[in-house]
């Protein structure tokens, strides 16, 4: 019979007798989280199982555990400074004396309930959705300043003014010519190029088009080519 998960207590751990959990699968953005941890302290716990006389084994928060083995130990000179003034690293609180550690609920298991914990705490992130509406105005509250949050200023403009869909640019541009599709070459080039190019293509059937103009250089260019013997 599956042994469901149980409560054994909340411990802070350090990092030395933690074991990332073997295998798992997803590969977490260490350094947004970094950044979340100076800012916001560890407001969530790692949950840990324990096994009688075995290793302490991390089920779900092994980037979280990561972000802090990527501190290090000591004072990491780091601040936050927000609107009421320059706080320190909610990390290691600028203490040089600082030991890289967690705090843990630690659970008792069976092997099956720990890896169905590990990957369902992966999976179900994915599985949600945005109310963007609501995600702008929890952003607005922050005066612009998204440290901690995983937004940057660039991601809150995007959902403030999505790009046009593809339906919407249809209805204002009409459906895609297949030329839209062509690729599109792009390069400098330095004046007396500029120059000698619209030199020798002053002939161009229309010579308001530079891509014509290009079209009529490689013609003149194949007309004069030598056959091969």
């Amino acid at each position: 019979m599956t042994e469901q998960a149980t409560y054994v207590r909340t411990e802070t751990v350090t990092l030395d007798q933690l074991t990332p959990y073997p295998g798992n699968a997803k590969r977490g953005n260490v350094e947004t989280i970094l950044d979340s941890l100076r800012r916001n302290g560890q407001y969530r716990s790692l949950v840990v199982r324990e096994i009688p006389d075995g290793p302490l084994i991390v089920l779900a928060g092994n980037h979280t555990m990561q972000a802090l083995a990527a501190h290090g130990p000591g004072d990491c000179g780091k601040h936050v400074t927000t609107g009421r003034g320059i706080r320190p690293c909610g990390i290691c609180q600028n203490e040089p004396s600082w030991e890289p550690h967690a705090r843990c609920e630690l659970v008792r298991c069976d092997e099956d309930t720990a890896r169905r914990i590990n990957i369902v705490d992966n999976r179900a992130a994915d599985l949600g959705t945005y109310d963007n509406d609501a995600l702008v105005e929890l952003l607005s509250y922050l005066d612009e300043d998204y440290e901690g949050t995983g937004y940057t200023e660039a991601d809150v403009n995007l959902l403030i003014a999505p790009p046009p869909s593809l339906e919407e640019l249809a209805d204002t541009y009409g459906d895609p010519e297949s030329d839209d599709f062509w690729p599109v070459l792009k390069f400098k080039v330095p004046p007396e190029t500029r120059d000698e190019f619209y030199g020798l293509t002053i002939n161009s059937p229309n010579p308001n088009d530079d891509a014509e103009r290009f079209r009529y250089l490689l013609d003149r260019a194949r007309s004069t080519e030598e056959p091969v013997a």
